[in-house]
């Protein structure tokens, strides 16, 4: 068994093998690393060359003359090019050079921006200012190529490409500026740097002209909604209609966003999910407050023209054309106001007697279900007094006038309106209280207690009318008495 020092000793070994690899691996990063730098020191940014190189590539070349020869055969041939294409939509060739001409129509605008960046640096020492004043690149190039190096701005005139405020602000600033006239080399690569952005403009001129006109024809029912030209710029950013066909409404959407918000700026009011399709005629006529729902129904509808498009099932665009009078039409639908409430009449009254029931039923029915009198003080208030008050759970439940009458009880006093029994109630009440056989009750007493005149005597029975109050006799005309018939 291994001890724990050769343990360690075999650890070494394993160490010193995998070091050779390691430094090999090291080796080859440096090597990478130094020939990127030599490109990086190599490159000469001097030279536009060496910075934009798009317009050297064989691809763009290539694109440009089939676009041209396109253009000019289709001029000459019109009956050609109205032919209808059979097989799949891929192996159209006329497919194949819009997806081209929309690839490098994204290539041209970064090589303008390149080419910007250029001429902008090199022409900084002569007008430090002309770049925070014409923000466009283009605008920028030719504001510069007419200017060159002239120091007095009031004798070039700017009119037909800036607008009137922009040209009086450049040329106030041309009179305070710091900058210096460039020598004759540094001059050559602005000049050389505008004429290319100008030229690359040009060039992405002609492609568009080819593929709005081309797209009538592969995507007549796209372009009759959102228009030939932001369907080329849909179709070239997803790759192709088959691409665009394919794609979820949400994605459709936000094709072609940017992200506007500069560096320290609040992002309240900008809008990160506006494509391409913000730009179509119908975006332009609906008003703000619906656009964002009018592009997704938008979206929604040019994923399904595309997919109609990409299978070509209506090559006429009658699909289409329906498609953009339904869109608008509920687009205005949306901005109609809402119906005025209408006032709806009384219906009309029952001329009907209806039944009320009444009489003595119906009164003994209401003493019954009434309110007593104790609810009725309940419910009473009396003013400047607090009531008083007790706790029932979670609830508090107030007395109002009961206990006011300062005796401390809540026992209200009876009424003093006797109620008046039928002779039959009267009568079972009778012999309730004092039996049947009409004989004097063992618990009546000729004791009275009266609060005048103290303990007197009482006979009992003349209270209930069975004897005569004169001479204490039973009389047969009494109160509760009645007439007998005597059979002989």
């Amino acid at each position: 068994m291994a001890t724990l020092a050769e343990s360690f000793l075999a650890d070494l070994e394993d160490l010193d093998e995998d070091e050779p690899e390691q430094e090999s691996e090291s080796e080859e990063e440096a090597a990478e690393a130094d020939d990127g730098m030599d490109d990086i020191e190599t490159l000469n940014f001097d030279d536009l060359k060496a910075c934009a190189k798009l317009t050297s590539e064989p691809r763009y070349n290539d694109v440009l003359a089939r676009v041209r020869a396109a253009v000019a055969s289709a001029a000459e041939d019109g009956a050609a090019a109205e032919r209808k294409q059979e097989g799949p939509l891929e192996e159209d060739p006329t497919y194949k050079l819009l997806v081209e001409c929309n690839r490098l129509a994204v290539d041209i605008d970064n090589e303008i921006a390149i080419v910007h960046n250029f001429v902008r640096d090199k022409y900084r020492p002569k007008f430090p200012e002309l770049e925070s004043l014409v923000h466009h690149p283009l605008d920028y190039a030719r504001v510069v190529q007419r200017v060159g190096n002239e120091m007095d701005l009031t004798l070039v005139p700017l009119d037909d490409m800036l607008p009137a405020a922009t040209v009086m602000v450049v040329t106030v600033t041309a009179t305070t500026t710091s900058g210096k006239p460039l020598d004759e080399e540094a001059l050559g690569r602005v000049m050389q740097g505008c004429d290319m952005a100008v030229q690359l403009d040009e060039d992405k001129r002609t492609i568009l002209h080819f593929v709005e006109s081309k797209m009538n024809k592969v995507a007549p029912n796209l372009s009759a909604v959102v228009g030939t030209e932001i369907a080329a710029k849909l179709m070239g950013v997803a790759g192709g209609l088959l691409a665009l066909s394919r794609m979820p409404a949400c994605n459709v959407q936000v094709l072609g966003a940017k992200r506007r918000t500069l560096a320290g700026f609040s992002s309240t009011t900008a809008q990160p999910h506006q494509g391409f399709i913000f730009s179509c005629p119908i975006m332009a006529t609906t008003p703000p407050a619906l656009k964002n729902k009018a592009v997704r129904l938008i979206a929604a509808k040019s994923t399904l023209l595309a997919r109609k498009d990409a299978y070509g099932e209506d090559p006429s665009g009658a699909y289409g054309a329906a498609m953009h009078t339904e869109v608008v039409r509920k687009i205005e639908k949306w901005q109609e106001p809402p119906p005025a409430k209408q006032i709806k009449p009384l219906p009309v009254p029952d001329a009907e007697i209806k039944k009320r029931r009444g009489g003595r039923r119906l009164r003994k029915l209401k003493e019954r279900y009434g309110l007593t009198d104790v609810r009725k003080a309940a419910n009473r208030m009396m003013f400047n007094q607090a009531e008083e008050e007790f706790v029932d759970g979670e609830d508090t439940i107030g007395l109002g006038v009961l206990g006011k009458e300062g005796n401390g009880r809540l026992r209200v006093v009876a009424s003093q309106q006797k109620q008046k029994l039928s002779a039959k109630a009267q009568k079972k009440f009778k012999s309730r209280m004092y039996g049947s056989s009409g004989a004097t009750s063992g618990l009546s007493s000729s004791l009275a207690f009266t609060p005048v005149q103290g303990i007197e005597l009482e006979n009992p029975q003349a209270r209930f009318g069975e004897m005569d109050a004169k001479d204490g006799t039973q009389s047969y005309f009494s109160q509760f008495g009645g007439f007998r018939s005597i059979k002989k």
